[in-house]
């Protein structure tokens, strides 16, 4: 199918599909992640991680009268009723934070056009803010997905959490030994079963994935304050002309001979992929989550940053907003 289509990955990619260099075991990617992310977001945030992690307490604290621009999930329907006005719930900050990341690891996420893939750029932002949320006393947790959920790692505080955590993902099976097919729903539903308190939640996924995981991640919404992060390669929405290339279809492992010299076959691609694309934020918009777009080419600090400022411009407005990419 063309619109979920992507040319084979360059020579290296696999190697590098794994979130690591060659090589590089998990202290060595952390250390990497930390002094060539996280010490610039130390400067360019100065320090305030709240600016992007808030806690929110599951003890009530007060209600007082829904204002424009409240975030609508906190509106309590039962006062509301009694009282025929719009009323919401104010907790208490709570210091400790649950941070969960869902993982979608199957075979889609695995290519890259350029010198990292999907994966690589989700583990690499996986580590910097597990690890930031670490090192301030949270807890950490993850589940993992392939062609199913494979994988749980119980929350947990401290550095050696977050090397758990690295290590897992640097030894994941092969992706193409997989089962071919993605079924996000499933990764979602699993963390509905998981997840009893209230925590933060990273999908990281390039939504790839047979329909139906839009219901889940509203359901998962509901009870935890959700963070969409897209992964795409920029390869994956207008094709150069190459000539004749060999496109994969990376959930099936379909192979086509196609001429991108030919501009009919390159407009029907970009087509497809708005088309997708539209979809998408439609479903995001629907569950009513925050969305962070990271592509493949991007830098990973400087695309923290600008949702941290996106989150902190839009904190007393309602779930839903889309985080833009550069230049857009």
């Amino acid at each position: 199918m063309v619109d979920r289509a992507t040319a084979s990955p360059a020579p290296g990619a696999a190697a590098a599909a794994s979130g690591a260099l060659p090589g590089e075991n998990a202290e060595a990617l952390l250390r990497r992640l930390e002094w060539s992310v996280l010490r610039r977001l130390d400067g360019w945030l100065q320090g305030d991680y709240r600016t992007l992690f808030r806690g929110e307490g599951l003890d009530l604290a007060d209600l007082r009268e829904y204002q424009h621009h409240d975030d609508v999930r906190r509106i309590d329907w039962n006062v509301t009723a009694r009282l025929q006005q719009p009323y919401v719930r104010e907790y208490t900050e709570d210091r400790d934070i649950a941070a969960w990341f869902l993982l979608d690891l199957s075979p889609s996420v695995h290519f890259g056009s350029r010198r990292r893939s999907k994966a690589q750029v989700g583990i690499e932002f996986t580590g910097v803010i597990a690890r930031l949320l670490a090192r301030r006393g949270n807890r950490v947790g993850a589940l993992l997905y392939g062609d199913r959920v494979d994988t749980v790692l119980p929350a947990r505080s401290g550095r050696m959490q977050v090397l758990e955590l690295m290590q897992r993902l640097i030894n994941r099976p092969d992706a193409s030994a997989m089962p071919q097919g993605t079924k996000l729903s499933e990764l979602l539903q699993g963390a509905l079963q998981q997840l009893k308190r209230r925590s933060m939640v990273f999908v990281l996924s390039d939504f790839f994935s047979e329909p139906g995981w839009s219901e889940p991640l509203a359901t998962l919404a509901l009870r935890h304050e959700v963070i969409a992060v897209r992964l795409y390669d920029p390869l994956e929405l207008e094709l150069p002309d190459l000539g004749l290339v060999y496109i994969q279809d990376a959930e099936t492992g379909e192979q086509l001979m196609v001429d991108t010299h030919s501009r009919g076959f390159r407009q029907r691609f970009a087509g497809a992929a708005r088309r997708r694309e539209a979809e998408l934020r439609t479903g995001l918009a629907q569950a009513g989550v925050d969305t962070l777009e990271l592509a493949s080419d991007e830098d990973l600090a400087a695309a923290i940053v600008r949702f941290v400022h996106l989150r902190r411009q839009r904190s007393r407005l309602a779930a839903g907003s889309v985080a833009p990419r550069p230049n857009a």
